[in-house]
């Protein structure tokens, strides 16, 4: 007997969702509530278990593929009279034992060349371990990993090669190759590519201001010397959040969405910060909810709660959306100046280039300083020039004169 499983709808007005991968493939028996495919909507990956236990007989669409909420996604054999779904059990079973006796005899065959517990059939290795194995000639297979889970270091591969004698002879010369890969723009990546089109037809201005944060710096080392054993670690970015929250207070303009079609502009009271985050599948935009509820500390943890979220492919959607400013940062990678683009229908978003220790001009006299720039954009159909200059520098006062973001929020207006 069939079962049809149709696309489901994964809710808030979504009409369609994006094959990213199967977890299935056609002939495999799967039980109820069992992962069988990644969907993406506009606001995030949603895991699809299967609403039944059978046979999978046709998967209708490939990854990359969009399918509307109702069309047919997924063809189950239930079993039943003449759906042979006990003879398709029966013949996975014996596959199963066959492999299992695959597996069994390889697995003899690596003990017989090293000991056992070192021996590991699946080994999780970094990208340098594999690189040096395959430079030395040495099956992973018979690395013992030593990081986590049993993962193989490049050291483990150096100890191992040590024990075994050297060919003398030089790995063969590269060879010219005129190999292409192509790579599918799907899923995150996909998305991404059509937000950032979306945002480059917007008229943008930057404006990149140098913020002196030699004091700044000095409180954050302050801070998490006293406190750094029962708080969470101060980063530069709680700082910047806070002073971004009590900035657009004055400036409620920059915190809001612009909904073209309507012809509207919506201002916020509440302060949600979009965070820009890296992770192996693209960019990802956290949101820092109430961002003007949280002291120093409660931003710490939250933007260290979301980035594990995000890296880990667990944020909930409402974590993916709804932001009404951004904050972007790489970090020690920030460079000197960059040019952010919007995260539309937001209308600013802040960028952060690295700190750097440079001389510079105080009281009169030349000091070594840490000065660090704010790379910002704006929706210019929205933001004039004279208000994105007057946020940025409400900012810079507050990050130089870093006992102010202490204070209670009405206290620093």
């Amino acid at each position: 007997m069939k079962h049809v499983f149709k696309t489901p709808d994964l809710g808030e007005g979504t009409t369609q969702a994006e094959i990213v991968a199967w977890r299935v493939k056609r002939g495999d028996i799967v039980r109820e509530d069992q992962p069988i495919v990644d969907l993406m909507t506009d606001k995030a990956t949603v895991e699809v278990t299967s609403p039944v236990s059978g046979t999978i007989v046709e998967l209708r669409g490939e990854p990359g593929e969009r399918k509307a909420v109702g069309s047919e996604l997924v063809i189950f054999d239930v079993g039943g009279p003449g759906a042979g779904g006990d003879a398709k059990r029966d013949e996975a079973a014996a596959t199963q034992t066959t492999l299992d006796s695959i597996a069994s005899a390889i697995k003899a065959q690596i003990s017989a060349a090293q000991s056992p517990e070192a021996a590991n059939l699946n080994p999780l290795a970094s990208p340098a371990a594999r690189q040096l194995a395959a430079e030395r000639g040495i099956a992973l297979e018979l690395v013992r990993g030593t990081g986590p889970q049993g993962r193989v270091l490049v050291e483990d591969v150096e100890t191992l090669a040590a024990t075994q004698p050297r060919s003398g002879l030089a790995p063969p010369p590269a060879s010219s190759s005129d190999a292409v890969e192509e790579v599918r723009v799907i899923g995150l990546r996909r998305k991404i590519a059509e937000r950032m089109q979306e945002a480059a037809r917007i008229p943008q201005i930057t404006y990149v201001e140098e913020i002196d944060v030699t004091a700044l710096e000095i409180l954050r080392g302050a801070l998490n010397a006293r406190f750094g054993g029962s708080r969470q670690k101060l980063t530069l970015l709680p700082f910047l959040m806070r002073a971004l929250v009590i900035a657009v207070g004055k400036y409620r303009q920059c915190n809001a969405h612009f909904d073209e079609a309507a012809g509207l502009v919506r201002r916020y009271s509440a302060v949600h910060i979009g965070l820009a985050t890296q992770t192996p599948a693209g960019l990802v935009v956290t949101v820092a909810r109430d961002a003007q509820m949280m002291d120093l500390w409660a931003a710490a943890r939250e933007i260290v709660r979301l980035a594990k979220a995000a890296r880990e492919g667990k944020a909930a959607r409402e974590e993916l959306s709804g932001s009404t400013i951004t904050i972007s940062s790489l970090g020690a990678l920030g460079g000197i100046a960059s040019t952010p683009i919007l995260n539309a229908p937001e209308v600013a978003i802040v960028g952060v280039n690295r700190i750097v220790e440079r001389p510079a001009f105080v009281n009169g006299q030349i000091a070594a300083r840490k000065l660090m720039n704010l790379s910002s954009s704006f929706d210019h159909r929205i933001i004039d020039g004279w208000d994105a200059a007057s946020l940025v520098q409400e900012i810079k006062a507050l990050l130089e004169q870093p006992a102010l973001l202490l204070l209670g929020h009405s206290e620093s207006q």
